[in-house]
């Protein structure tokens, strides 16, 4: 072992790898997990700090797909754009994988900007990704295309474009396809997935312009994620339709449990492959009111604490396991981004990122590469501004 690695042990703690394991020994060396076992025995003499999880649930860190991390908002103007994020705020939240978002506003908010947050927060302790692009054409980049930016800049996985909002540039076919390629050729060269993370509005077309570029060119269909699939009860179904056809979604955490229950038992009923559906929460970003005539009336922003919120809501309605609802926030999406050797399960030679959950599943500790984040609730790693 190198000189200089912090090394910790949490003992006795019921393991959710996502799958249930029965009760583990788990060591942490560096940001890796280095062993599990029934019970793990070291020298006395040896430098680790020890953790006692008797009785405690340990889980994955989440991996939340969708994270305003400079803001969102500004439809209101000025005033109405919401600040940058804190460290704290992720990683009470039991989150220790964070992938930024432009939104609306690619006007005042810049994907430079982004980029530098995401490289500050990962300096802190967590780690981050971005989507190049935003709501509109032509797409926000950095390097002057979305293949290149995917290519050539480690931190970007992918693009984000919107679809069937008053709100979006109102792709043709031609131009949401060739976004797609230009995606999937910045993947390839990358060893990345290229996702192409859409925002999906309440218009009457919902998913359409994607089955269409589905249909009509050789682009699969699992290059797309789309993303705030249950705000209407008819996109819900085009969502379910659209995983039938081998496709993956992507769900907005909502703040009401009965909510998330309503939403679960659809899917649930509908008997599609739950391994091709994510929670994400579009925290730190705007969630402006409409009427009919799309003008606005309203505000409020979104809080990434609605991933454990959802979590905690679908366990306690005993609606299906624990396992399968950890799923949504852990290997489901590190399955989407392409990172499940790394991320979103916990087993030898992963990064340790970890959260421990108390009886009432409400967050104890959280471990982000192997790093303690938050301990008995509370961040005790803090932003460098906060």
């Amino acid at each position: 072992m190198k000189p200089g690695l912090q090394c910790t042990l949490i003992r006795d703690g019921t393991l959710y790898a996502p799958k249930e394991e029965g009760v583990k020994d788990l060591l942490i060396i560096g940001d890796r997990i280095a062993r599990i076992a029934d019970e793990i025995e070291l020298p006395e003499d040896f430098n680790i700090r020890v953790f006692d999880a008797s009785g405690l649930l340990v889980v994955p860190g989440f991996i939340d797909l969708h994270v305003h991390l400079i803001g969102g908002g500004g439809e209101a103007g000025p005033t109405s754009r919401v600040p940058e994020i804190t460290l704290s705020r992720i990683t009470e939240a039991g989150i220790t994988t964070a992938v930024g978002v432009l939104g609306t506003d690619n006007v005042s908010r810049h994907l430079e900007t982004l980029l530098v947050k995401a490289k500050a927060l990962c300096v802190e302790g967590i780690t981050t990704y971005i989507y190049t692009g935003s709501y509109h054409l032509p797409s926000s980049t950095i390097t002057g295309s979305v293949k290149r930016d995917i290519a050539l800049i480690n931190e970007i996985i992918g693009v984000k474009i919107a679809i069937s909002d008053h709100r979006g540039s109102q792709l043709t076919f031609t131009e949401l396809a060739r976004l797609a390629s230009e995606a999937r050729a910045g993947g390839m060269l990358s060893g990345k997935v290229g996702v192409v993370h859409v925002h999906v509005g309440d218009g009457n077309r919902g998913l359409e312009p994607l089955l269409d570029v589905v249909e009509h060119t050789e682009i699969p269909i699992n290059q797309f994620l789309p993303t705030h699939i249950a705000r209407t009860s008819s996109l819900l179904q085009q969502g379910i339709e659209w995983v039938r056809k081998g496709g993956c979604i992507d769900i907005t955490a909502p703040e009401d449990g009965r909510t998330a229950i309503s939403i679960f038992e659809e899917l649930y009923a509908s008997k599609i492959d739950l391994g091709k559906v994510t929670f994400s929460s579009d925290g730190n970003g705007s969630k402006p009111k409409y009427n009919d005539q799309r003008g606005l009336v309203g505000m409020s922003t979104g809080s990434v604490s609605t991933l454990i919120k959802t979590f905690r809501s679908l366990v306690e309605a005993k609606q299906t396991s624990l396992v399968d609802v950890l799923r949504f926030v852990t290997s489901n999406p590190a399955d989407r981004l392409g990172i499940s050797q790394r991320k979103g399960r916990i087993r030898e030679g992963a990064e340790a990122d970890l959260v421990i959950l108390d009886k009432n599943l409400c967050i104890d500790k959280v471990f982000a590469n192997g790093r303690l984040m938050v301990d008995a609730g509370k961040a005790v790693v803090k932003g460098t501004f906060e």
